[in-house]
């Protein structure tokens, strides 16, 4: 079961929280009694699809802008 803290209690208690999450827990984090938030520990799969993120924009940034010429938005919305 997922530990819930308010938001108040998470902000005093963040480094703590931080690691119960390195420790593999869940919190869920309440305003006025009702979830609005959850902090989850970082899956193996997180860290790689970040790594994957992280060099696409790299490469977007290198690549820059492609010249094309102006369409109208009957043209860009026409179903081939």
């Amino acid at each position: 079961m997922d530990a819930e803290v308010s938001a108040a209690d998470a902000n005093r208690r963040f480094s703590e929280l931080l690691r119960r999450a390195r420790e593999g827990h869940t919190t869920v984090i309440t305003s006025h009694g009702k979830p609005v938030a959850r902090l989850v520990p970082m899956t193996a799969e997180d860290e790689r699809i970040a790594v994957a993120r992280r060099a696409l924009f790299d490469r977007l940034r290198q690549t820059g802008p492609v010249e094309t010429p102006p369409w109208t938005r009957d043209e860009l919305y026409d179903e081939p």
